[in-house]
């Protein structure tokens, strides 16, 4: 009878998977432990599960035991880090997790201890765990050989299908099998194959030897012979049917600063793994390990200074690579131009000091979509490549290449790659079947024979295992399949970058958009405010620092410590809301306390900039403006009063004002009904959503369907990912909230009106103030809710009387541009997109933005201004967003398009008001330390320089145009040109003058 291909696999898989019970010659219980200082047997439940726990135990191979093959096996019932004392005393520490629960011993008798916690890779609980096992092993080496190469082959037919190599390859194994000696004795047979599935289906097994008797030493012999020739036979195979592409293999481990777990497990995790890998490469010298996130390495310097510097020795022989040139893996959608420039400069910094390296790939698989920002900036930090594999996660386009150049929105290009490995994606295996699906989706084949495969166990940490380094061993003798082979990040795009030279390799332009996870942009919305608080309170304190050393105040310190913070917490699921509660206590308590220290910081600098002020008479106010752009005195003075002045005060500019004589422009009034200044006129409808938004400049009616309308759609449940996605049919079951508690005016000026509106949902209540001042050209909405319902989306919408197919949102360094229709795929896919302070519709002459202080999911379909203000899912933090938040966003209508119409500016006021304190003894007046003359800019930074004297200035195009830009300096001052984010000469760039979306800092000092 002949057999079908695929019978004949099942066959083998059937007779190899017997092997796995023989692969242990003789195994030994390892008694006498203690749990905290008192005994616990083996197999007893733990006496307590809470927190960190520890083990200890010692043991002794028996004499006839070859210590080459001797084998510590445990599983103590969740993840651990083990520390294996030799009879010298010496220590050697190993990950102990699911993936890695047997290790080599270092001699003969030793000492066994752990630092445990009952919790499994992904965080899942152990619910009531137990000392499930501590053996010695006295490993069959040749079995367990043989076992993996024979699953080796069945994995490769099995991925290969119909390919012609397949009936070789079942004809080898079948001989293999077919030559062993094999034991059959009852009582031992019984006993070793007991833990089979098929004999623990059986009602009841006869009773078993406790210790079965293993391989005697002709069976022995003739595993041996039929492993070398199953090698020999598949060296030959591969000469016929060679290999067919080539994969570059790195190790890693994929290693979430905080997820479903707290950063305090983190820090464990990041000890566990990295002991791992280290011990892997006493194994192999072939072996490569790739570890991204410098602020992992410098939690190590604190938590296992000796451990780091283990990892600087092989990282200088080169078997540890450290990659990514940031201080952790960020989101990019959310941080502002200067954050990700800081985990650039901080990142960079930290490998250079720690590793004597600096980085040309930026490392980033697992993040939520890429901010077109991003090329500019790591050309300028010393990166000129790019590796993600998360564009493949698109659910409804298919990304075309997937090795391109990326350009970003000022031109700058990267090399970038990505891999599409079905198996795990980014935490991929060592395995045929990992390996030629890998090869066949690589699409740009033809422009260059190589791509890169990231293996090991990951996300919860672990990395690569032993068996992983034995299989590539034995891979390198099979036919057919994808060469692979251990190699450097760095070496990799090396050889793509010389193949880009002689190949045309497809462009990229703009964002990289995901089309997923798009509830990131809003889930656990109370941290994201918090971070962009906290993001600028550092960039204004260090602006007014850097103000009053330009007027001879003391030089600042560098506020690397705090901005460390605020970078730590863009983690990709920090800042997205894609933890658990732990996580998002964590985070508050660490941003409040970063807002608290740039708050004070502020409090300082402005000290420092009054004590430079000429003597004066009286009481007054010192005001300061910490941007680029002309400002209307429109603040809150040192007492709690609102001001909103006809007066302007200068970019950077410095005034000291006679509170008495701030006196309100005209044209302020309220109602019941409505609002209303110079420029706007807002007529509230009876349920108190905007029915009239007029732009008395232009005399045009903003509104066509009404204005800051309130939906919930109480059916946000994801298919899959609760706190990552919103399904694009959210909208189908809608409600509008029109129901009021109350409507009253609660200010009549003369400085600003106001008009607060309470509503209830469920068990929820949203307050609103709709405020306007006497010179605003924005109606603000000022926003508090008091969240209790869950599984909700809540969104304000405003139909606008405008109509354009390409809305404009703003986003690092500059504005991207997007759909407001579905034509293809690709536009209905961005149904939700990332904005950061504000989202524009223009038409020729008119347009309306929507501006925000603290929100980021936006959409704008038709003439919909969409912004959304809170979801609140149940997975993995069942109370996200519960209890009270505020925030604020408002609506501008403007004359001639977004930049025209200043939005930028009123964005930046909205975000940093002006800064008020009082001062006594100083002149009234006007002074501004540092200004610029040319096209307009926007400030990124005013800064200490990291070495040397001076301060850095960075300014960003933010439009698109270009012309004359050149800073002014006093005159004790001067330039010194320009410089990267690195703060480094860039010779070739010159001083003056702005390109489209450029990035240019300066470093400045005195002359």
């Amino acid at each position: 009878m002949t057999l079908t291909l695929l019978q004949r696999l099942e066959r083998i898989r059937a007779r190899s998977a017997e092997l796995e019970y023989w692969r242990s010659r003789e195994t030994v219980q390892i008694d006498g432990w203690t749990f905290g200082g008192e005994p616990i047997a083996i197999g007893a439940p733990w006496p307590r599960s809470d927190g960190t726990v520890h083990f200890a135990a010692t043991a002794k191979l028996p004499g006839h035991w070859p210590l080459e093959d001797a084998r510590l096996s445990l599983d103590l019932g969740g993840e651990s880090l083990i520390t294996i004392t030799d009879e010298a005393g010496n220590e050697k520490r190993l990950g102990l997790d699911p993936y890695h629960r047997e290790f080599l011993l270092p001699s003969r008798n030793v000492q066994i201890a752990s630092e445990t916690v009952a919790r499994l890779p992904f965080g899942e609980p152990v619910r009531g765990p137990k000392l499930e096992r501590a053996a010695l092993i006295w490993l069959d080496t040749a079995v367990d050989k043989l076992w993996l190469l024979l699953r080796q082959i069945c994995e490769a037919v099995d991925i290969l299908e119909q390919h012609e190599v397949v009936p070789h390859l079942l004809d080898i194994a079948e001989d293999t099998m077919r030559g062993l000696e094999w034991p059959s004795a009852t009582a031992a047979y019984v006993a070793r194959t007991a833990p089979s599935p098929m004999q623990q289906k059986i009602w009841q097994l006869p009773p078993l030897e406790v210790s079965p008797e293993g391989l005697n030493q002709a069976e022995r012999a003739s595993v041996v012979f039929a492993y070398e020739t199953l090698l020999a036979r598949l060296k030959r195979l591969r000469e016929r049917f060679p290999p067919q592409g080539e994969i570059a293999l790195t190790g890693h481990a994929h290693i979430d600063l905080a997820w479903l777990w707290p950063y305090g497990e983190t820090r464990r995790k990041i000890r566990r793994t990295f002991h791992t890998a280290l011990s892997l490469m006493e194994q192999s010298s072939d072996f490569r390990f790739n570890q991204s996130t410098a602020h992992y390495y410098a939690q190590i310097a604190q938590d296992d200074p000796t451990l780091l510097r283990r990892i600087i020795e092989r990282a200088r022989e080169g078997q540890w690579e450290t990659v990514g040139g940031m201080w952790v893996e960020p989101d990019t959608n959310m941080p502002t131009g200067e954050s990700l420039s800081r985990q650039i400069l901080y990142g960079q910094r930290y490998f250079e000091k720690t590793f004597g390296v600096r980085h040309s790939v930026c490392w980033l698989p697992d993040c939520f979509g890429f901010s077109g920002a991003l090329p500019q900036l790591l050309r300028q930090g010393g990166m000129n490549s790019f590796f993600t594999i998360k564009v493949n996660w698109s659910e409804t386009n298919k990304f075309p290449s997937d090795l391109f150049w990326w350009e970003g929105l000022d031109g700058s290009r990267v090399l970038t790659h990505t891999f599409d490995n079905p198996m795990h994606g980014y935490n991929g295996f060592v395995r045929p079947d990992c390996f030629v699906p890998t090869w066949r989706n690589f699409k740009d084949k033809d422009k260059h024979d190589t791509t890169l495969l990231a293996v090991g166990y990951g996300d919860g940490g672990g990395g690569v295992t032993p068996e992983m380094i034995v299989r590539e061993e034995q891979l390198r003798a099979f036919p057919t399949l994808p060469k692979a082979r251990w190699t450097k990040v760095h070496d990799f795009f090396k050889g793509a970058h010389e193949r880009a030279t002689e190949k045309d390799l497809a462009t990229w332009r703009g964002e990289i958009y995901l089309e997923l996870h798009r509830a990131t942009l809003t889930s656990q919305s109370v941290v994201k405010r918090l971070h962009r608080k906290a993001e600028r309170s550092l960039i204004t304190a260090e602006t007014l620092f850097g103000l009053a050393h330009l007027m001879g105040a003391d030089r600042p310190r560098s506020m690397e410590p705090e901005w460390r913070v605020v970078l730590k917490n863009e983690f990709h699921d920090i800042l997205p809301g894609s933890s658990i509660a732990e996580v998002y206590v964590d985070a508050a308590n660490e941003l409040e306390a970063v807002i608290a220290a740039g708050n004070t910081a502020q409090a300082k600098a402005m000290e420092a900039i009054a004590g430079q002020l000429p003597a004066g008479t009286g009481d007054n106010v010192l005001v300061i403006n910490p941007s680029l752009s002309a400002r209307p005195l429109r603040l809150t003075l040192p007492d709690g009063k609102t001001v909103s002045c006809e007066a302007m005060i200068a970019p950077l500019g410095i005034a000291v004002v006679d509170p008495q004589a701030l006196q309100p422009a005209p044209g302020l009034s309220v109602s019941s009904e409505h609002l209303e200044n110079a420029v706007l006129k807002v007529t509230l409808a009876k349920n108190g959503s905007i029915a009239s938004l007029v732009h008395k400049v232009t005399g045009r009616e903003a509104l066509e369907g009404g204005g800051n309308r309130l939906f919930v759609y109480p059916v946000d449940k994801p298919r899959n990912w609760d706190a990552w996605d919103v399904e694009e049919d959210y909208a189908q079951r809608a409600e509008e909230i029109t129901a009021l508690d109350s409507l009253e005016v609660i200010d009549n000026g003369p400085h600003r009106v106001a008009i607060r509106i309470v509503r209830t949902w469920r068990h929820s209540r949203i307050t609103q103030v709709l405020s306007l001042g006497a010179n605003a050209r924005r109606l603000d909405i000022e926003t508090e809710l008091d969240w209790h319902d869950r599984r909700a989306f809540l969104r304000t919408e405003t139909s606008v009387a405008v109509r354009n197919g390409r809305a404009t949102c703003e986003c690092a360094y500059g504005v991207v541009e997007r759909p407001t229709h579905s034509n293809t795929s690709w536009d209905a896919a961005m149904f939700e997109a990332p904005a950061h302070r504000f989202a524009d519709l223009s038409e020729p002459g008119f347009g309306v933005a929507i501006l925000n202080d603290a929100k980021y999911g936006h959409s704008v379909r038709g003439n919909v201004l969409g912004l959304s203000l809170l979801r609140s899912p149940i997975y993995p933090d069942p109370l996200a967003d519960e209890g009270v938040q505020s925030f604020t966003y408002a609506l501008m209508p403007h004359e001639g398009t977004w930049y025209d119409g200043g939005i930028r500016e009123e964005a930046e006021d909205l975000n940093q008001p002006l800064l008020a304190a009082p001062v006594s003894g100083r002149a009234i007046g006007n002074w501004q330390p540092l200004g610029a003359t040319g096209i307009d800019a926007a400030l990124s930074a005013v800064k200490a320089a990291e070495e040397g004297d001076g301060l850095i200035v960075r300014v960003y195009e933010p439009a698109g145009r270009r012309g004359a830009f050149e800073l002014k300096l006093p005159s004790n001052w001067r330039n010194q040109g320009a410089v990267t984010i690195l703060e480094e000469p860039m010779s070739e760039t010159p001083a003056t003058g702005l390109k489209p979306f450029e990035v240019k800092s300066w470093r400045i000092s005195k002359a």
